[in-house]
């Protein structure tokens, strides 16, 4: 029996190492950008989710839908925290721009206040001056300031 022991002691570490370090690697905040292209007339784009885990609280990002026709432009966002409570109003922090130079304020944070684990939509008006803000447009940052770090910025491209 000792026998197997002392081999077995030996091995456990080296297990218990090799699968830390498989799971321990951080996730990158933002995938590699793709060839922009704004020749469509209804731009694809990039759907991925974009994280933030600056500060306390850990920001998963998805846009839903970036048509030009859309009356609004909504982005899908979960809030992640074990320390702070979650009741702020993301509208009141956000704006979206564009590579072209335009830019609008969040016109709603629809998502319930409080807790440590939210879920909710980010709302942007989709025109300015009658005219889509994705016109034209290749890039298209999210930007959310002062919470729980001074900014956090979010990126896609456009097709």
């Amino acid at each position: 029996m000792k026998r197997l022991v002392i081999p077995i002691l030996l091995i456990l570490p080296l297990i218990i190492t090799a699968c830390a370090s498989a799971t321990s690697s951080p996730l990158p905040t933002q995938p590699p950008s793709d060839p922009v292209s704004t020749e469509s007339a209804s731009p694809e784009f990039d759907s991925a989710t974009r994280m933030d885990d600056q500060g306390a609280i850990i920001f998963e990002v998805t846009p839903l839908d970036l048509n030009q026709t859309a009356d609004a432009l909504e982005f899908n966002i979960v809030l992640t925290t074990h320390s702070i409570d979650l009741s702020m109003d993301l509208a009141a922090t956000a704006t979206l721009s564009t590579d072209t130079g335009v830019t609008v304020k969040s016109t709603l944070w629809d998502a319930p206040r409080g807790g440590h684990h939210v879920e909710g939509k980010l709302i942007f008006p989709a025109t300015q001056d009658g005219k889509s803000i994705l016109e034209g447009a290749g890039k298209l940052t999210l930007t959310i300031t002062n919470v729980d770090a001074p900014t956090r910025i979010f990126e896609w491209e456009l097709k």
